[in-house]
């Protein structure tokens, strides 16, 4: 029956996307002056909320059901972010300001000369694709299969990733390193040869991300009710238990680890041509350490809590940097004391959520 109720979450989830993308797709049709009018700038911000919500999907399959604490998901979702934006880059040709059609116009404003090689191929859509899942898949099947072969765990694995992200985020705010140095990449003008400032991709953009976070949350919900998601919560519950008992822990965390980081690096692409840039400062370490509290305060351990934190937060945030700046930062951190205190489950163990929805946790536990 849990399981039952759990799939019932699912489709609920599912449902409410899908609503979400169809009435603010009907009601942007509307005439500007109607009451219900959804403008350009909602359309923007809620689609920047929905990548928010994928990359806060991503640290939850590895903290949640894995017992993995990342602080380094920064630096995967801003290389997919940097993807992305050499692909846009790539498409702007002479139109910038230097009218050189092979170079960026940070390149040559810096006196580079030719292109470099690692920029080869992102004038392709097809493959920038490719490596916006490829790039922070390595990079994270690197550093997982030595951390987690090392049995690195608990605070310390917190405290190499979180110092990867940092060492990232240096790396790129250098000029000669061919990525923008402190500004970044920005002027974009299109993508797939649409016009990135029209009012009809930037709706396209947001439903991409809608149904990009359906995907991902099937996915993610597909492997945990697998024998690989029960395996991945038996190891975060006993680790030893399972590893005496045959299971090959290191090939687990390796496997979801890595999955979480493309996942994140689809997030960061999606992200990048909504709000126009992509610079050093998405890999710094506060970003990751705010992806923690989205997921704390929304649900660990639940795939729906890490989007309704994911969500719910990034609204705060807008509605008070805009009319109390200053108080940000406080509220944030005041917002995760209580919940921690009050709702250690988060805003998923409400008794409200819990009737709606049973975890899925407590699902396979059942079957």
């Amino acid at each position: 029956m849990r399981a039952g109720k759990s799939r019932l979450s699912t489709l609920l989830f599912v449902s409410a996307v899908v609503t979400l993308l169809v009435s603010v797709t009907t009601f942007n049709q509307l005439p500007a002056d109607h009451e219900l009018h959804v403008g350009n700038f909602m359309i923007s911000l809620l689609g920047k909320y929905l990548t928010y919500a994928i990359l806060a999907v991503a640290v939850d399959l590895v903290w949640g059901y894995l017992g993995i604490l990342s602080l380094g998901h920064a630096a995967f979702f801003a290389l997919g972010g940097y993807a992305m934006g050499m692909y846009l880059m790539r498409q702007i040709g002479d139109r910038g300001v230097y009218g050189n059609p092979d170079l960026p116009d940070f390149m040559v404003f810096l006196n580079w000369t030719e292109l470099p090689w690692y920029w080869s191929g992102f004038d392709s859509f097809a493959f920038t694709a490719l490596m916006i899942l490829m790039i922070p898949g390595l990079l994270a099947f690197v550093f997982g299969w030595f951390a987690f072969r090392s049995r690195v765990n608990g605070v310390y694995l917190s405290i190499i990733t979180q110092a990867l992200t940092y060492a990232l985020m240096l790396a790129f705010f250098r000029n000669e390193m061919g990525f923008g140095g402190n500004n970044g990449l920005t002027d974009f003008k299109e993508i797939l040869g649409f016009d990135l400032r029209s009012d009809q991709v930037r709706l396209g953009l947001f439903i991409a991300s809608g149904i990009s976070l359906i995907f991902v949350y099937l996915l993610c919900d597909s492997i945990l009710r697998s024998r690989l998601g029960k395996v991945a919560i038996a190891i975060r519950d006993a680790e030893n238990r399972t590893r005496f008992l045959g299971y090959r822990v290191e090939r687990v965390k390796l496997s979801l680890f890595t999955l979480s980081a493309m996942i994140a690096g689809l997030a960061g692409a999606l992200y990048v041509p909504q709000v126009g840039i992509i610079n050093p400062g998405e890999f710094s370490p506060l970003n990751s350490i705010e992806v923690v509290v989205w997921v704390a305060i929304g649900g660990r351990g639940t795939l729906y809590g890490a989007v309704v934190g994911a969500l719910g937060v990034n609204y705060a945030k807008t509605w008070f940097t805009g009319a109390y700046p200053e108080a940000w930062l406080f509220a944030l951190g005041l917002l995760f004391v209580l919940v921690t205190l009050a709702l250690p489950k988060g805003i998923a163990g409400l008794r409200w959520f819990k009737a709606q929805a049973k975890p899925i946790v407590e699902s396979e536990q059942s079957a």
